[in-house]
């Protein structure tokens, strides 16, 4: 079933005249909008990645991965029951979220007939009582409902390796490994091992060398 958030989407990208759910081929677009095909992807985009591969042979794609940047969790006593309280997630999302994604993806982007757009958005979840896909304790235990799209931050659009580029801090090192890319952003070094993974398998950036054990790196251009 289609929650709001993924309707709201689509209605955000939908001009007037587009094609809502139009069938191409063996697949399912979620907006064709002036012969540009929109797809909406909730999920990992590792799910989409040889769908839009094979779509971008013959069209223009353009990808929408939402980043969730602050969620309100509404539990409800059963499927759209009442509500017995609300509270905001202690998770954040960021855009540098989007590095967990590339690291499925980098074989398809960047493309020159390939758009990658990601909405910061805040939610709300409908929540009620039962199993998930995910057994926890029972005191935890939920199934979501729906989300729904309660705020737009802003939208990021990303084209091409330099793109990328733009979400690294300035005081970056010419040559510098994945600590100092840690340090600058202020994430764990296991998530910047992916951010220069995906800077590397883009083109973004070009390994150097080593320093002691660590790999060494430089952005290109």
């Amino acid at each position: 079933m289609e929650s709001s958030l993924h309707r709201q989407l689509k209605e955000l990208y939908a001009d007037r005249g587009s094609q809502l759910e139009a069938r191409l081929d063996q697949y399912r677009i979620d907006v064709i909008c002036d012969g540009e095909l929109i797809e909406i992807q909730h999920g990992s985009l590792a799910a989409i990645r040889d769908k839009v591969r094979r779509l971008l042979e013959s069209h223009p794609v353009l990808v929408v991965k939402p980043i969730i940047v602050r969620k309100q969790l509404i539990r409800q006593d059963a499927r759209g029951g009442s509500v017995i309280s609300r509270r905001q997630s202690p998770k954040r999302g960021t855009i540098l979220d989007l590095f967990h994604e590339l690291v499925h993806f980098t074989r398809v982007f960047p493309h020159e007939n390939l758009a990658l757009e990601v909405p910061l958005i805040d939610v709300e979840e409908l929540r009620f009582p039962g199993h998930g896909r995910r057994r926890r304790r029972r005191d935890n235990d939920h199934q979501v409902e729906d989300q729904r799209l309660t705020h737009l931050h802003r939208i990021h659009r990303f084209r091409t390796a330099t793109d990328l580029k733009r979400l690294l801090p300035d005081a970056l090192p010419m040559t510098f490994h994945t600590g100092q890319l840690a340090e600058s952003l202020g994430i764990a070094r296991w998530v910047a091992q992916r951010v220069a993974y995906c800077l590397r398998q883009t083109g973004a950036a070009t390994e150097v060398g080593k320093e002691g054990n660590s790999r060494l790196y430089r952005l290109c251009g």
